[in-house]
């Protein structure tokens, strides 16, 4: 049966919209959810422009999305945490069970992980999607779907933001002021970072964070270099460091940054192989690096907690909204960086 409309990514720069089957629960734990809000990231932009978004390649039409919430309209058989009707965040990526990564704590680095939109697997830009119950999140009543589908972001600065163990009292430095970036910036504050420096080389940008949604205590337009940074962040020295752009230089000058003993996340995705890596520096300061891959255990919850009780604000970074028929331009609209976060509307 066909009334499953999905926005489907044929190849590089083309974007069609077309029917897909509606899927059918065979698995019991399974549920099926109308997706109603669905966000694009950045990943589905260099699918889109590149054909590819790291050692992933799009090799056959994939459907895009990964960003979604919706509300639950089929429950299979052995389903006991959900109920048809109730909304929900959809955390995309769905592991081996067999795994050690998973049977160790760390799903999100199962090496046979189906993820949403990862090629060869389709994403959720969809009418109807399937996941286990375990990997929906029930959102509250007062939490709409547009900010359940800003979770999947949201989650993966939840998951930097417990790899940094940032408390009371830290200084971070966030790096790039994407959607990404601020949510990274905005977690840091709710975790309890007293000082948090955001940079980027665009001042709209930097005005949004620290003046309109006010997840940054500090800021630097890094566009002529980073020889000011600490001087914009009155002379200190982060004990955290989270680069969200995957330029070398911001890397660097995150590493150089930081106080001994600090902590740099590598959250962006950027080349695989650096000239330019201070690898002394991190030697001499004794500097832990951690990479951030996506998001794992509790941190969709977490995420769904910050937003429900008011200490992180995500409606915000909401600048675009468009209907389902219109996710062609939607992605043009972000490929040419109109926007911070676009968000596209389930079929009607």
């Amino acid at each position: 049966m066909s009334d499953n409309p999905s926005v489907i990514l044929k190849k590089i720069s083309e974007i069609v919209i077309e029917d897909r089957p509606i899927p059918a629960i065979e698995d019991p734990h399974y549920v099926k959810i109308a997706i109603k809000k669905t966000g694009i990231c950045g990943s589905d932009v260099h699918f889109y422009t590149d054909g590819c978004c790291g050692s992933f390649k799009l090799e056959s039409p994939m459907v895009l999305g990964h960003e979604s919430a919706g509300i639950v309209v089929e429950v299979g058989s052995e389903v006991k945490s959900l109920k048809i009707g109730e909304k929900v965040a959809c955390e995309p990526g769905i592991p081996s069970r067999y795994s050690n990564a998973y049977k160790s704590g760390h799903y999100n680095l199962c090496p046979e992980m189906a993820f949403a939109a990862t090629p060869p697997i389709d994403g959720t830009l969809c009418r109807y999607f399937l996941l286990p119950e375990d990997f929906c999140v029930k959102l509250p009543e007062h939490v709409s779907l547009e900010e359940g589908a800003l979770v999947e972001p949201l989650s993966v600065a939840v998951h930097a933001a417990r790899l940094a163990k940032i408390t009371f009292g830290d200084s971070v430095v966030v790096f790039g002021a994407g959607p990404v970036g601020l949510l990274v910036a905005a977690t840091a504050r709710a975790y309890g970072a007293t000082n948090v420096l955001i940079v980027d080389i665009f001042d709209d940008k930097l005005t949004l964070a620290k003046d309109t949604l006010q997840v940054a205590t500090h800021s630097f337009n890094s566009k002529n270099g980073m020889d000011n940074l600490l001087e914009s962040f009155e002379g200190k020295h982060p004990n955290v460091s989270i680069d969200c752009t995957g330029v070398e230089s911001c890397i660097a000058a995150g590493i150089n940054a930081l106080a001994p003993r600090g902590v740099h996340v590598q959250v962006g995705m950027g080349k695989s192989e650096y000239n330019n890596f201070p690898l002394g520096l991190i030697c001499e300061k004794e500097c832990i690096v951690k990479g951030v891959f996506r998001y794992c255990y509790n941190d969709y919850n977490l995420a769904v907690e910050l937003i429900a009780s008011g200490k992180v604000e995500v409606k915000g970074l909401v600048t675009h909204r468009f209907k389902f028929t219109e996710a062609v331009d939607a992605y043009e609209t972000v490929r040419q960086g109109k926007a911070i976060k676009a968000i596209i509307d389930g079929p009607e």
